[in-house]
């Protein structure tokens, strides 16, 4: 089975060993910092800027990937674990409301932090892992990922419960400390050409290498539109989500979390499955698919019918990682490495950047119109997002088979491209 050829690599095994370890603190550390506010304050509306503070970072996400295209990407990895396993115990001084700004401030270093490892660890996975491995690693991420945020909340609330948010921060930091140390386990020697990388000329232009990079790319710039148009569709579906407990299927907020189980299975059973059809399917169409899957699964929840509503959470799960899966994996397997860091940080910016607007416009809009509404014609846009994405994709495949290709790429200048800058020792 892939699964466990992917296991087997060493490096590929260490690298999901670790995402494990710190999707298991970063879920529990977001769940209680909330609940943290909440306790010190009594404030909905400070417990809801934790979140915030974690997802700013993403705006600056070209800016961050140029810092992982300018350092060694393992020690740069390291060092950033290193730093959160140090710096998260100092919220043991948070022992009242009027320390509450070191929980901030704490958490849009964390957020920074995890923008930066995110560029990293695309541009370190890429070079040290097989290329033919990149599509299932990147499912079994997504399974590894969304299986922590089933069992993490469980552990953090307990914890919290008996011991308070200080505990949780210390958990948080041991995960950082064992992350660290993976990386520093997988057997990979960068080789940096003696001639210095020529770049494109000031912090502006460097920055933005990648933003125009997959921008320039009509295969990443498709996936990543179509990402992001998904992603906003996404953060919309989710401020509905308490509405649909209560105005559609009549249950207290806590069903709720009943309703994010199922969207989280769905998540790791994609998972799974996302590298063997990603070998099948051209990655629009696997893409597509999962939009459209997603959408209509959308619409469904405006039903009032438990079954429906759980089954269509599951499907949920089931569609919308599929575009994330397609474009971060393209985003690998096409950037050279020399711009490599710089493009993951601009793709995750440009996915993820709608999904934090739309989470504050969805709760706005969530007020005036009647979710039952709402969410039939957020399917309607999520179908028609696929019908696009399919329709630009066929497009341009009959323009390449007529001999009149697409826009070439702008290749970034680089003496010595054509050799690897990482090998395995």
């Amino acid at each position: 089975m892939v699964g466990i050829k992917v296991l087997a690599d060493r490096n590929a095994g260490l690298y999901l060993f670790g995402v494990v370890a710190s999707g298991f603190g970063t879920t529990a550390m977001w769940l209680v910092s909330g609940i943290w506010v909440k306790s010190l304050t009594g404030s909905d509306s400070l417990a809801a800027l934790t979140v915030f503070a974690m997802w700013a970072p993403v705006l600056a996400g070209p800016l961050l990937g140029t810092v992982a295209d300018r350092v060694r990407r393992r020690p740069l990895l390291i060092a950033v674990n290193v730093t959160m396993a140090l710096l998260l115990p100092s919220l043991l001084l948070l022992d009242s409301a009027d320390r509450l700004w070191l929980l901030f401030c704490v958490l849009a270093v964390y957020g920074a932090g995890g923008v930066l490892q995110e560029a990293a660890e695309a541009a370190l996975v890429a070079a040290s892992v097989d290329r033919r491995l990149l599509a299932d690693l990147s499912g079994l991420r997504m399974t590894a990922s969304e299986g922590m945020k089933l069992i993490a909340p469980l552990v953090a609330a307990g914890l919290f419960a008996r011991f308070g948010g200080a505990a949780v921060a210390l958990l948080d930091a041991a995960t950082f400390a064992m992350a660290a140390g993976v990386f520093a386990l997988m057997r990979v020697r960068e080789v940096r050409e003696q001639a210095p990388v020529r770049d494109a000329p000031g912090l502006r232009a460097r920055t933005s290498a990648g933003v125009r990079f997959v921008w320039g790319s009509p295969v990443l710039r498709q996936l990543v539109a179509a990402g992001g148009a998904t992603m906003l569709l996404a953060g919309l579906n989710g401020a509905a989500l308490y509405a649909v407990a209560d105005d559609v299927l009549g249950h207290p907020p806590a069903f709720a979390g009943m309703l994010y189980a199922a969207q989280g299975a769905g998540s790791v059973l994609v998972g799974l499955v996302a590298g063997p059809l990603l070998r099948r399917l051209p990655h629009r169409v696997f893409a597509a698919a999962g939009i459209a899957l997603f959408s209509v699964a959308v619409a469904l929840r405006s039903l009032p019918y438990d079954a429906v509503a759980l089954s269509a959470s599951g499907a949920i799960g089931l569609g919308l990682p599929c575009v994330l899966i397609a474009a971060m994996t393209a985003v690998q397997r096409e950037t050279p490495d020399a711009v490599l860091g710089r493009a993951a940080a601009s793709a995750n910016t440009l996915l993820f950047a709608p999904n934090a607007v739309a989470l504050a416009l969805g709760a706005g809009l969530v007020a005036v119109v009647d979710v039952r509404t709402l969410l039939p014609v957020v399917g309607a846009l999520g179908v028609a997002v696929a019908v696009w994405l399919t329709a630009v994709g066929r497009a341009r495949e009959r323009r390449d088979r007529r001999g009149r290709p697409a826009a070439r790429l702008t290749e970034m200048r680089n003496p010595g491209a054509d050799r690897a800058p990482w090998r395995e020792t």
